[in-house]
C-alpha cells in the first residue's frame, strides 16, 4: 500500500467517522418524535429527512454550493465570515453527513417502533420524567439497533461521492476520499489503481454490514410497539 493510498483512506475514515458523529445525537432524537409522537407536519418533517435519499447527490451538493456560496443565504456577504466548508474536508463532513443522516433516522424510528410504548409508560409511573425515560429506558432498549444505523450511515457516508465532490472538490491530501479517488484514477486511465481502491473500499463496506446486519437481529425482542 502506497502513502498516497493510506493518505485517502485515513482521510476517507475520518470524514466519514466526523459525519457520523455530528450526525447521530440529532438524528436519534429525531428518529424517536417521528416514532412516540403525532404533530402537525409530522409527513412533511419525515419527507425533508428523507429527501437526500431521493434526489441526486449531485443535486445535494449543488444546494449545499449555492447555500454556502459568497453570495448565498450562508455565505460570507450574508453572515460577515466564512464558515469554511467549500473545497474544505469540512465540507466534505457535511455533504457525508446530509447523505448518511436519513438511514440514521429511519433506523432509529423503526428501533424505536419496535419498543413496547408501555415500557417506557411504566417508567413514567416509576416517577421517571420524559427525558429521564428517554435516557434510561428507551435508548438502552434500542443501543443495537441504533448502533446498527450508526453503521449503515457510516458505511453510506464513507461511499458518497455526488455531493462531496461537489462541495468540497476533489484535492489530493485534502478532500479526495475513496470515492472520488477511484473516479480520479478510472478518468486518468489507471485501472490498477482503481481496481486496488475500489477492493478496499468493498472490503471496509462489507465488514460494516455484516456488522450492521448482526446488530439488527437483536431488534424487536421486547414485544410488538401496539
Amino acid at each position: 500500500m502506497t502513502t498516497e493510498t493510506l493518505v485517502i483512506i485515513l482521510l476517507t475514515l475520518k470524514v466519514a467517522s466526523v459525519a457520523i458523529l455530528v450526525v447521530v445525537v440529532p438524528a436519534t432524537i429525531l428518529g424517536y418524535l417521528l416514532a412516540r409522537y403525532d404533530f402537525r407536519g409530522k409527513n412533511i418533517v419525515s419527507g425533508l429527512v428523507g429527501l437526500p435519499l431521493v434526489l441526486p447527490p449531485t443535486a445535494v451538493g449543488f444546494l449545499l454550493l449555492r447555500l454556502l456560496a459568497v453570495d448565498g443565504p450562508l455565505g460570507s456577504d450574508a453572515i460577515g465570515f466564512d464558515l469554511g466548508f467549500l473545497l474544505t474536508w469540512k465540507g466534505a463532513v457535511l455533504a457525508s453527513g446530509i447523505m448518511a443522516a436519513p438511514l440514521v433516522v429511519r433506523t432509529a424510528r423503526v428501533t424505536f417502533e419496535g419498543i413496547n410504548p408501555r415500557l417506557e409508560m411504566m417508567a413514567r409511573t416509576l416517577g421517571h420524567g420524559r427525558l429521564s425515560t428517554f435516557l434510561n429506558y428507551s435508548l438502552p432498549l434500542a443501543r443495537r439497533g441504533l448502533l446498527a444505523g450508526v453503521i449503515l450511515g457510516f458505511t453510506r457516508a464513507l461511499g458518497e461521492f455526488g455531493a462531496t465532490v461537489t462541495i468540497a472538490g476533489n484535492i489530493p491530501g485534502r478532500t479526495q476520499t475513496l470515492a472520488s479517488a477511484i473516479f480520479s484514477a478510472q478518468q486518468a486511465g489507471e485501472n490498477k489503481q482503481a481496481y486496488s481502491l475500489m477492493i478496499i473500499a468493498m472490503v471496509m463496506g462489507f465488514i460494516a454490514i455484516v456488522i450492521s446486519e448482526v446488530l439488527s437481529r437483536g431488534r424487536g425482542q421486547y414485544g410488538p410497539s401496539r
